[in-house]
């Protein structure tokens, strides 16, 4: 029997896990990307609807709600427009309503920008660094979202009727209730979570790119097929490992994102906060041409170390913090 005090991984993973950390920064530090330190603690939460920030409340000053950064985008986006040229972070973000076999509410984020790079380029130095991380080679394969929902739920994300997006999520489970006070994109999403991305990635590492624009999030739209973003994700073993962005630039657009983000929190009950005018004084600025990804540092080891829950790779998790 474990000990209580004991940590959740073993210490063979957790000596493991400390060289993976020291090789993400030799990874950046060979390519001459600077490491920055954003603050965890921030004074706008995030827009996303998917994305669930935990609130702080300070003592002596109870009236100002501040809230734990899900991912340091913003922070990073203002040292961009400042000149800071390519930077990363590695550290710990915070996300609420996530705990399960991969999500721990506090886990490790590995977040980058490279100036003046195609999205192309950013798909290949991912590839590079989760092929380092987990110390073998992969098969890489690139797909469009279209592609993948076609190939893998029989559908078309983009044309297909509501009802026939209604179908197959009744068929995953969800209730007639939920489905008909489901969005396009919410049922795109659980579409997505539950039955196309589970599916990706066997034994290799699946890039999906080309989302539809409505579920651009910080991303430019493709100027040659505005219906999509420029935008992707990767998947291995059936597990989401990174989101990135050829990120967007006009802070006037940017603006109605956000909003657009707050009426759908509005409709769906979710807390609202202020949008981060300090983000869009940067972009009015100027910031850089430059792409920009996250990748679950947690998951990669997940995959390096072949485990099936995310508490195997974490030295305490939320019920034993």
């Amino acid at each position: 029997m474990t000990a209580d005090f004991a940590p959740d991984a073993t210490l063979a993973q957790l000596a493991r896990r400390a060289a993976a950390l020291a090789n993400v920064r030799s990874f950046f530090q060979e390519r001459a990307v600077m490491e920055v330190d954003p603050p965890a603690l921030v004074n706008a939460p995030v827009t996303d609807v998917n994305i669930h920030s935990a609130e702080v409340r300070l003592p002596g000053d109870a009236s100002r709600r501040f809230a734990l950064h899900t991912s340091p985008e913003y922070a990073m986006k203002r040292l961009l427009a400042a000149g800071s040229g390519d930077i990363y972070f590695v550290g710990h973000v915070f996300r609420g309503a996530e705990r399960g076999r991969l999500h721990n509410p506090e886990f490790t984020l590995i977040e980058w920008y490279r100036c003046g790079m195609t999205l192309a380029g950013l798909m290949q130095e991912v590839a590079d660094l989760v092929t380092r991380l987990c110390g073998r080679s992969f098969e890489v394969e690139h797909i469009t979202y279209r592609a993948a929902f076609a190939r893998e739920a029989g559908l078309d994300p983009f044309d297909a009727p509501l009802d026939a997006l209604a179908g197959v999520a009744s068929a995953l489970g969800l209730a007639a209730r939920e489905i008909a006070a489901s969005s396009r994109d919410e049922l795109l999403e659980l579409i997505m979570g539950a039955k196309v991305g589970p599916r990706l990635g066997a034994g290799a590492l699946t890039f999906v790119h080309n989302y539809p624009a409505t579920q651009a999030a910080l991303a430019r739209l493709d100027p040659s097929d505005p219906r999509t973003a420029l935008r992707f994700e990767l998947y291995s073993g059936g597990i989401e490992l990174a989101n990135g962005f050829d990120e967007l630039a006009d802070a006037t657009e940017q603006r109605a994102r956000f909003e657009a983000d707050l009426r759908e929190r509005a409709r769906r009950g979710l807390p609202q906060g202020p949008v981060d005018v300090r983000l869009l004084a940067a972009l009015t600025a100027g910031l850089p041409d430059c792409v920009g990804v996250a990748v679950g540092f947690d998951r990669v080891l997940m995959i390096a170390e072949g485990a099936s829950r995310i508490d195997a790779v974490l030295p305490f998790t939320l019920e034993r913090a």
